[in-house]
């Protein structure tokens, strides 16, 4: 694979140069180097802004990003040569097998992945908003909700495995939210999105139990960003104007902060974005 791949091969990855294969082939046991990063939700305002930094930070990693709509990715993350692109749909559980294959072809599995970063999420539209009272509870847009914001989370991971079999620490973090806490759950509402980040929170958990078992050493947490001014939280301006809000820029450094620090220690938490480990 020695060539530019072209934006219009959506079936592979997408605007990303290789000079030689060994490009893809770099297996330094470096502890807690990240050379290969997946997003998935990259063109979202956090999983973009978590590239940006990541490929400003360091011109020498490879960040491998899925979404739905490749040309909806920021064109300066898009462009950037660090960059492979691979279109996947977290609605569509069927889009996982074509994505692994197209990462086959491009990241050898003793290669790797350091870090899996899930930034994927539902919280309206489509027919999806969040319920105020058991009557606006509808069953199509609760099964939206736990496809999106959990069930995606599991079959990727598990699409996943072969690259996370190598032998240096890995990393995977799924975007949660404190909503999504059982035991902070004080003022109800929102069942479908309440529901199906708590969904995510037990796969984690679930994870954090197994993966040591098969792709140790790894770290496996869920993670609350914080209120992020974004087009998920835009419907809700009047209210975050009693929070503390942050740009996706500071939500992407927040996030990164808590990657930087994980270790084994670690697995298996439900971390804020400032570090504090919060109750499932």
């Amino acid at each position: 694979m020695n060539e530019a791949v072209h934006p219009e091969q959506t079936s592979e990855c997408k605007r990303i140069r290789i000079n030689s294969i060994e490009f893809f082939n770099d297996t330094s046991d470096e502890v807690g180097v990240l050379r290969n990063v997946l997003i998935a939700g990259i063109s979202g305002a956090i999983g973009s802004s978590i590239a940006r930094e990541l490929i400003r930070r360091d011109p020498e990693i490879r960040v491998f990003g899925l979404c739905r709509q490749p040309d909806k990715v920021p064109e300066e993350v898009r462009t950037a040569s660090q960059v492979c692109l691979m279109r996947w749909d977290a609605e569509k559980p069927g889009d996982a097998d074509e994505m692994q294959a197209t990462l086959a072809r491009a990241l050898p599995y003793d290669t790797g992945l350091d870090c899996v970063i899930f930034a994927v999420g539902v919280l309206h539209g489509g027919g999806t908003f969040p319920e105020k009272r058991l009557e606006d509870l509808e069953t199509e847009a609760f099964l939206r909700s736990m496809q999106v914001n959990a069930s995606s989370f599991g079959m990727l991971v598990k699409s996943l495995l072969p690259w996370l079999r190598h032998k240096s620490f890995k990393r995977i973090v799924a975007i949660s939210a404190k909503v999504g806490s059982i035991s902070d759950n004080r003022f109800g509402g929102w069942y479908a999105y309440r529901s199906s980040k708590a969904a995510l929170n037990m796969l984690v958990k679930t994870l954090s139990v197994e993966l040591p078992r098969r792709c140790k050493p790894v770290a496996c947490v869920a993670v609350h960003p914080g209120t992020t001014r974004s087009a998920l939280s835009e419907p809700f301006s009047r209210s975050l104007q009693q929070l503390e809000v942050h740009s996706p820029h500071e939500t992407a450094l927040h996030i990164l902060a808590i990657v930087d620090d994980l270790d084994e220690s670690r697995n298996g938490c439900f971390l804020s974005w400032d570090g504090e480990e919060l109750r499932w």
